[in-house]
């Protein structure tokens, strides 16, 4: 039920767990936890700080390294063919593993979509060494997609993208489907809808959605259980995130109901087409610049 394969045969968890906005501090024993919990799917990425407590994490679980899939991204300052390579040798120090299951490339940056393009190359080359067992790509809509493969040769194994009930982008995940890519959910449970910047123009947290809470009551499931069960039986990955020892256990026990036909059809319903995290075309490039250290 939590298994997945991907477009060249690897098989990986549907349901990961990530530690996006987790501090370093919190990092190590979020995903200690999290692995004791049953996880064995780990989302990070450069941008994120914390892949060298990820790693810690992993070897205080004492659960051995070849169990675990381990996800992390490649941030823009890096993008480039030998940039990218480096950034590998990067991760990986920090990771303190000499492979890494999926890499992929955190923004499509489509104002520098010639450095994007010698990354997604650097992956291609990093996948053919078997440094890597897939490749992928974040936040990349249908125009990248096609941009994409106009230059390269490997289809991508996964797009990771802003994906929950209000904010669903079918397009996208149609583009994917199309293109045999899996659809990985960042937000699956809408955490970005609980930011201030989010509900102050008048939008409300997906948390306190009552269609969502309703089937919850009546399902004896939390709203996240029931956001996260959406997912995976659309056939999508989830990556929730949490460092709170009984939310992370509460996110993993999502294998034991089924949501019915109609209410996955009032979940989908609620999509409100209103992105909550960064626009991939946005002029605001800045955060882009952001150096990611050696070590």
């Amino acid at each position: 039920m939590n298994e997945i394969t991907l477009n060249n045969g690897v098989t990986m968890p549907a349901l990961g767990f990530g530690v996006f906005q987790s501090t370093p501090e919190e990092t190590a024993e979020a995903v200690r936890v999290a692995l004791e919990t049953g996880y064995r799917h780990i989302d990070t990425a450069a941008a994120y700080g914390n892949e060298k407590q990820m790693g810690e994490g992993l070897r205080r679980s004492g659960i051995a390294r070849d169990e675990v899939f381990i996800e992390t991204k490649v941030w823009v300052s890096d993008f480039g063919y030998e940039q990218t390579l480096h950034a590998f040798e990067k991760a990986t120090r920090k990771l303190g593993f000499d492979q890494i299951d999926l890499l992929i490339l955190h923004q499509p940056a489509p104002s520098r979509f010639e450095q994007t393009i010698g990354a997604y190359t650097a992956l291609e080359k990093l996948l053919a060494d078997g440094s890597v067992r897939s490749i992928g790509v974040s936040n990349f809509m249908r125009h990248h997609l096609d941009d994409l493969a106009a230059r390269t040769t490997v289809v991508p194994a996964l797009n990771q993208i802003e994906l929950h009930p209000y904010f669903a982008q079918p397009d996208v995940q149609a583009a994917d489907a199309e293109r045999g890519i899996l659809t990985q959910a960042w937000s699956p449970i809408g955490g970005i809808t609980f930011y201030p910047a989010y509900a102050g123009d008048g939008r409300a947290s997906v948390m306190q959605d009552s269609t969502i809470g309703e089937i919850a009551d009546a399902r004896g499931k939390t709203p996240a259980q029931v956001m996260l069960r959406w997912h995976l039986q659309q056939g999508r990955s989830a990556i929730p995130k949490s460092t709170n020892p009984k939310r992370i256990a509460e996110n993993f026990d999502v294998f034991d109901f089924e949501l019915s036909a109609d209410e996955i059809a009032r979940i989908n319903a609620l999509d409100t087409g209103v992105r909550g995290g960064p626009d991939p075309d946005g002029s605001d490039t800045s955060r882009f610049d952001r150096l990611i250290p050696e070590e």
